[in-house]
């Protein structure tokens, strides 16, 4: 079954590619000097993925794109349903246009999305993710006076260049000529009363007033840490920090710990809910996963723990946030960066 889904998938991708390379007439680029910035009354930014951290991670990109034009009205092109839960509370973000996650089992709504891309005149498209084939159709399809896809810098390429949601910003940047302010971090945009729910619910689960240290045991394949892991991890946890903090672990969706539930711990369905908690917290800890990017967003230091060489690339960042390689790494290691944030 799964070689049948990666033939398919395969092959969906090669058609894509295909009919990219036949859309290829749709209009040429205008120069981004030429589009001057209070001018820009709308703009398409195309991520077609559904995945928790590939739609959170372009948050800060309509951060950006909010402050370079201010005048301007955002539609996003999505997949799937979270992004009407992450982008809910951002003024600016008009319209989603959205993807099915399943594309055969809703055939209508897949075709229904692509013809809305032809609906609105937009005065900039930006293709978020420059090896996406659907993100690079998107752009060609709509209505634009200009499609940006990225251009690399042509100035020394800053550290964090290469982090997933930073690169197209530079880019954009150096397009439009604006600010070398820093890089937007992720955010959910939490409302005021969802923050309280979330120091309610923490404070409900503890049972007092002591700062929370949140951990996220469980990631998808090969990600994912082994209970021979976190068990000795979150025992070693316990021993050192159990005194002055409370543990708490947020739970997946799939409802599983890989430490047999032996923390307690939060559970639910609502992403904006699981943000409000972990807005609470102190620290959170998690393996390279969207619930990583979804702490990073509820605007709290985040640990993210990488097995691969990927940390330069999705890491945490703002709210002293940061990625580590595990390999050859002990706990110690963790404790000492935790030190350094929480002191």
């Amino acid at each position: 079954m799964k070689k049948l889904l990666k033939k398919t998938d395969a092959l969906r991708r090669k058609m894509t590619r295909k009919t990219i390379n036949l859309l290829g007439f749709f209009g040429k680029n205008k120069e981004a000097s030429a589009i001057s910035p209070k001018k820009v009354k709308r703009v398409l930014i195309c991520r077609p993925n559904h995945r928790l951290g590939n739609q959170l991670l372009i948050t800060p990109l309509v951060q950006e794109v909010e402050n370079t034009f201010p005048n301007a009205k955002i539609d996003l092109f999505l997949k799937g349903n979270l992004g009407k839960f992450i982008f809910e509370n951002y003024p600016n973000v008009d319209r989603l246009i959205i993807l099915p996650k399943k594309h055969f089992k809703n055939p209508h709504t897949y075709i229904h999305a692509w013809f809305a891309l032809k609906t609105r005149r937009y005065d900039l498209v930006i293709n978020s993710n420059a090896d996406s084939s659907s993100g690079r159709l998107a752009m060609q399809m709509a209505n634009a006076s200009y499609r940006f896809m990225g251009e690399e810098i042509t100035t020394e390429q800053p550290n964090d260049y290469h982090h997933f949601a930073k690169t197209i910003i530079y880019q954009l940047r150096q397009a439009f000529k604006t600010p070398e302010n820093d890089i937007p971090s992720l955010a959910l945009n939490l409302r005021d009363e969802e923050v309280s729910y979330g120091r309610t619910t923490l404070d409900e689960i503890n049972k007092n007033h002591k700062p929370t240290i949140g951990i996220y045991t469980y990631a998808t394949l090969d990600k994912c840490y082994a209970p021979e892991f976190w068990l000795p991890f979150y025992k070693a946890l316990q021993e050192k920090y159990g005194k002055n903090y409370n543990i708490i672990e947020i739970l997946p969706i799939e409802n599983i710990s890989q430490i047999n539930f032996t923390a307690p711990h939060y559970y639910s369905r609502d992403i904006r809910e699981l943000s409000a908690v972990m807005n609470a917290m102190k620290i959170f800890i998690s393996g390279d996963c969207g619930m990583m990017h979804l702490a990073c967003a509820s605007k709290i230091p985040v640990i993210g723990l990488f097995k691969s060489a990927s940390v330069e690339k999705y890491q945490p960042y703002g709210n002293q946030s940061l990625g580590i390689s595990t390999k050859d790494l002990n706990a110690e290691k963790i404790f000492s960066e935790i030190d350094s944030i929480i002191s």
